[in-house]
């Protein structure tokens, strides 16, 4: 029979909570402070993850989910109706302007709509996007700076930009104008489409696509319904309407497309690693146990002090169900308080943690905060089911006690059977021992709690400190990289008209500070080597399709073998720069002897470091022979007559071959990976490296591509400055790379990750000591009367004071050995887990973070029982004797 009780039940509850104010306010402050913790992390968490996301879409150009790359009209038409499609921009490049002032900026010149140019923060905030019909158009305020133009509305500028490989000039009329963000990349200047399609019919591109494949061609960017699957959405909507993003070798089909990296949302579901999700989710249970652990210790010690009104409540009827609802509904209502006391104070320690964490790290605005409602949401909620879960075993332990237990019941249920060892000697050191095995959860518990903030501090300690510089500057290993412009630019191909003066260099080697250094050599005459059909197809079957891949087959000249010939890139090094290679196999002596001819095979590298065995063919002892280009002539393959280069017809069939050539035979003495830093930085053809004397002999160029150094530690900061000028003001043609740069900004993400350790660390550390707050309080305090009883027959106030510092410091202590052996314990599957997330990350074993706390952890064990012993102490023995328990 069902009796309408709950009513009663809530008035049990209520009535129960106002009779124990202090223990209340506790349990409040403990729901509050799980709370904080849970809203500070998620307010930094996603503070960190915006404002690193915000500066992710400042660098790829754009906040678009994902984009369909070089589309004629037909496919874009088609594509843009698609159902998975929620928004869509279209942009058509025109050209590039590369020359001075240009060269130290990426700037293209374009068509874009306004959805487009909104996703690509190009929103003029003076002015307006250019109107068509017009000679309009719209750009920031470093390409007027370049310029020499005010940014007003209304004035003219003229700009040279390269379209589809021939120069053009043209005037254009500001019609508005944005705040340029050192961040981005690309800069643009936005014309109307017309003026785009004039330029188009200019240079004899009319309504097709230039011979680059890119000018002329539709861009469409595009949002979804959602992050988390970019791109799969992408290859959905491709197939949709029949086509595919493998390979242009499957199929005319073939369109390339493009996922924003910027989401973190994205590239967590689509590349996260096994390891990394094992860590996430350890990560979150850790922060869930440690609020649980504070708020059980609490509820359980509240169900242990009300043990005897439980079990008067079982005399007259109330069921085990009915208990736990009480104290169900008692958490619910410490809840309603603590919870959004915790939310509002861990929101406003989020605020100001934020930035002092963002601002360590210089590609992100330091004072983006987020406001996102999953804060307060996911906090509440996690914070809520802690609490309930907590509840649990207090609730059962209520529902199970039988009236006559309940009146037995007491802090020391187990304190005879532990007592019976005093007969070997009843030393304070033992008795305190003993009071702590009275109740083994609850110590278990409390040095558990202790003993979290000592794993977590330890273990962000050690990640931080895993962070190997070394690794991280794998592709940065010369001090000072000296070379044109354009080389640095992304994009651009490097050829002899960015070669360097060696006067410059002859300049920069007499400077002081100079430790060593050398030239590069760059390609600036044609070279080809020999391969294999089958390895000609495989290595450019990413880029073309089918179709063309039979067309370059038998296009290629072949030597006495029948082997095809193939582009090559070769660089001519200076010991120097070798020596900062990286040797995969083989030996590099060989290629310091200027007379012989050795060559090693460039290989390329993953993250790692571990060579990509597609990206050459060559091995050691292979010879490899390079045909030096001396001259050329086109023909046509069907006639066989010789053609002149500037009469051919656009879609005429014709081929190239060699008139005039060397071919050299040399011998790979090494396998070899060149740093990201060192390289032509662009790909496509096989690589080899050669010394810098062999290299110009035989190619018959001294074209100098960059110039690397190391500088001593006394002079870098002059170095620095040098360059800086010579670059900025005296040679602006040229530019430089430092490697303090890289250092710079290895060393703010690694102190952003130590912050952010810390700051949790700080905060379960005081979840852990109010824990231990709580457990000698109540210990004590359901002592009282037994600890008056001790002193009634002789124990004196110091002896009371020692046992009790015994039982804070085992507690402590107990807390610091704990921690040990966990750290040793999954010292192991740390190591896996730092290298799946961070592949700079060499794990390194400490304990000096916990041997440097534990000095602190003893204060406390000494402090905290004194302050409970002095107030339990304001009142006499006598009053303490009538209590009753």
């Amino acid at each position: 029979m069902k009796v309408a009780n709950k009513k009663i039940i809530r008035k049990l509850s209520y009535n129960n909570l106002k009779t124990a104010k202090t223990r209340n306010i506790i349990a409040i402050f403990a729901i509050a402070l799980t709370t904080l913790l849970f809203t500070s992390l998620f307010t930094i968490s996603l503070s960190i993850n915006q404002s690193i996301q915000e500066a992710n879409f400042r660098q790829v150009g754009g906040w678009s989910h994902g984009s369909f790359k070089y589309l004629t009209q037909e496919q874009y038409d088609e594509i843009k109706s698609d159902a998975l499609i929620k928004d869509y921009g279209l942009r058509r490049f025109v050209g590039m302007a590369a020359d001075v002032p240009f060269n130290k900026s990426h700037v293209e010149i374009g068509y874009s709509d306004a959805t487009q140019a909104h996703w690509m923060y190009c929103d003029p905030i003076k002015g307006h996007l250019p109107a068509e019909g017009t000679n309009e158009a719209a750009t920031d305020t470093h390409i007027l700076a370049l310029l020499g133009i005010e940014p007003v509305i209304g004035n003219s500028f003229t700009m040279a930009f390269d379209v589809d490989g021939t120069e053009v000039t043209k005037t254009f009329i500001l019609s508005g104008w944005w705040e340029y963000d050192d961040v981005i990349k690309a800069n643009h200047v936005l014309i109307p489409l017309t003026r785009a399609q004039k330029i188009y019919d200019q240079v004899g591109i009319g309504t097709g696509i230039g011979k680059d494949g890119l000018t002329a061609s539709w861009n469409m960017d595009v949002m979804l319904g959602s992050t988390l699957h970019i791109e799969q959405d992408l290859y959905n909507i491709l197939a949709n309407h029949g086509y595919q993003s493998e390979s242009r070798a499957a199929g005319e089909n073939y369109i390339p497309i493009g996922v924003n990296w910027g989401y973190s949302g994205s590239q967590l579901a689509d590349n996260i690693d096994p390891m990394v999700v094992v860590t996430l989710i350890g990560l979150l249970l850790l922060i869930l146990f440690t609020g649980y652990l504070i708020i059980y210790n609490i509820f359980q010690i509240t169900v242990s002090n009300d043990i005897k009104f439980y079990g008067l409540l079982k005399t007259i009827g109330t069921t085990g169900k009915q208990l736990k609802r009480i104290i169900y509904f008692q958490a619910f209502l410490l809840s309603m308080i603590g919870i959004p006391f915790g939310l509002l104070s861990g929101y406003l320690i989020g605020i100001k943690l934020t930035p002092v964490i963002l601002s360590t790290l210089n590609v992100v605005k330091a004072n983006t905060v987020s406001s996102s409602p999953l804060i307060f949401l996911g906090s509440a909620v996690f914070a809520l089911i802690t609490v309930i879960i907590s509840c649990r075993r207090p609730g059962r332990i209520a529902a199970k006690v039988s009236p006559l237990e309940a009146i037995r019941y007491s802090d020391g249920t187990n304190y005879k059977k532990k007592m019976r060892g005093a007969r070997h000697g009843a030393s304070l050191s033992k008795m305190a021992f003993a009071n702590l095995r009275r109740n083994n959860s609850k110590t278990i518990i409390t040095v558990i709690s202790l003993s979290l903030s000592l794993l977590l501090l330890n273990t962000t300690v050690t990640f931080t400190n895993g962070f190997d510089m070394d690794k991280y500057l794998t592709e940065v290993v010369a001090d000072f990289i000296v070379a044109d412009a354009h080389y640095f630019q992304v994009g651009n191909y490097w050829n002899k008209n960015y070669a360097i003066p060696d006067d410059v260099i002859s300049d920069l080697e007499n400077k002081s500070g100079i430790e060593s250094g050398g030239r590069v050599y760059g390609q600036s005459s044609l070279a080809e080597e020999f391969v294999t059909e089958d390895y000609l197809r495989a290595s450019q079957s990413q880029w073309n399709s089918k179709e063309a891949l039979d067309y370059m087959v038998a296009s290629k000249e072949k030597n006495e073998s029948g082997l095809l010939s193939n582009r090559v890139q070769l660089y001519g090094m200076e010991r120097f720069v070798l020596d900062k290679t990286k040797l995969i196999e083989g030996d590099l002596t060989k290629l310091y002897e200027p007379s012989g001819h050795y060559i090693a095979a460039v290989y390329g590298l993953d993250d790692y470091g571990n060579a990509m065995p597609s990206t050459n063919w060559a091995s050691i002892g292979d010879t490899v022979t390079i045909r030096h280009i001396k001259a050329y002539e086109y023909f046509d393959p069907n006639t066989g007559e010789i053609l002149d280069q500037n009469s051919i017809r656009e879609g005429q069939d014709y081929r190239l071959r060699t008139t005039v050539f060397d071919d050299i035979d040399y011998e790979v003495v090494a396998r070899i990976g060149i740093p990201h830093t060192l390289s032509y930085r662009y790909y496509g053809a096989d690589e080899f490296v050669m010394n810098a004397q062999l290299f110009m002999e035989d190619t018959g160029t001294n074209d100098m591509m960059y110039y690397a150094c190391d500088v001593d530690d006394e002079n870098t900061d002059a170095m620095e400055a040098f360059l800086s000028n010579l670059t900025n003001n005296q040679n602006t043609q040229l530019g430089y790379e430092s490697k303090f740069t890289y250092a710079a900004e290895f060393d703010s993400f690694r102190k952003m990750f130590l912050i952010l350790g810390g700051v949790l660390s700080f905060i379960i550390g005081i979840v852990g000591i109010l824990n231990f707050l709580n457990a000698m309080l109540t210990s004590i305090l359901s002592r009282r009367h037994e600890l008056a009883m001790l002193q009634s027959i002789g124990m004196t106030g110091k002896q009371l004071k020692l046992m009790l510092i015994w039982e804070g410091l085992y507690y402590t202590l107990g807390a610091v050995i704990t921690s040990l052996v966990l750290i040793i314990t999954v010292g192991p599957f740390l190591s896996n887990a730092f290298s799946s997330m961070f592949w700079f990350s060499t794990y390194q074993f400490t304990l000096v973070p916990i041997i440097s706390v534990t000095p602190f952890f003893a204060i406390l064990g000494i402090i905290v029982p004194l302050i409970v012993y002095r107030n339990i102490t304001k009142r006499s023995i006598i009053e303490r004797l009538r209590e009753i328990e």
